[in-house]
């Protein structure tokens, strides 16, 4: 093991992919993309619909989703599904929606090559996916995807921060010193999320662009007992 696998503890938190692959192997890991992948999630499968993630938005996105017999989220504004939560708000039951992602879905794609079971979690689903994922294993790693700068590496964000410290905040047992922190910083500002949410770079970002409402549905803390879990091609409810 190396000095950055939390191997000592039962409940793990390191940023994204490169995070993911130098913890310790656990039963369970859970991925948090609060802006916007694993919000969506929780939105769409609240409705009765499957959302399947794919690496990029690219042409082969087309053909991953007319092999799956599923739509195709595009960009804001131009198409019916895209990562905006509020537009699974009232998706059809039985939807097939392949949303790619270079956060949330590409860290669940590499997930699945490393852990048995993938959970997709955010604030709106934090406690039910804690309990889900105590249920279903003894070592739980949970993997905040963070953003990108324009130069393609990882910017560590708070609102995943926030999400991962709300599901670690749930889970009694032996937690990393880093799983730790996140909790701390779940805890000094669960009081007031909606507002800390936009407050952050991926909150004035949003909003600059127009999208208002991502940080309301983003920070509904707890509001969903939905347990999204990947099955190698589609998030169902667990």
């Amino acid at each position: 093991m190396t000095p950055f696998a939390q191997e000592y503890a039962d409940f793990r938190c390191e940023w994204g992919v490169d995070g993911l692959q130098a913890l310790a192997p656990a039963d369970v890991t859970i991925i948090v993309d609060v802006f916007t992948f694993t919000t969506c999630v929780d939105v769409a499968l609240g409705a009765g619909a499957a959302i399947l993630p794919y690496h990029w938005d690219d042409p082969t996105a087309a053909q991953y989703a007319a092999r799956h017999h599923a739509e195709l989220a595009g960009k804001r504004r131009k198409a019916r599904y895209s990562l905006a939560p509020e537009c699974y708000a009232d998706a059809p039951a039985g939807l097939r929606c392949v949303l790619p992602s270079p956060n949330g879905a590409h860290t669940t794609l590499q997930a699945s090559a490393h852990s048995s079971v993938v959970l997709a979690a955010c604030l709106r689903n934090a406690r039910a996916v804690s309990a889900a994922a105590q249920r279903l294993g003894k070592t739980v790693n949970v993997i905040p995807c963070g953003e990108r700068w324009g130069t393609g590496g990882l910017r560590p964000a708070l609102e995943d921060a926030l999400g991962a410290g709300a599901v670690l905040a749930h889970m009694p047992g032996k937690r990393s010193i880093e799983a730790d922190g996140f909790v701390a910083l779940f805890e000094r500002c669960r009081a007031d999320l909606q507002r800390v949410l936009a407050q952050t770079s991926s909150g004035r970002e949003l909003e600059g662009r127009g999208h208002v409402r991502d940080k309301e549905y983003a920070a509904a803390l707890d509001v969903s007992t939905i347990v999204p879990r990947f099955d190698g091609i589609a998030y169902g409810a667990a």
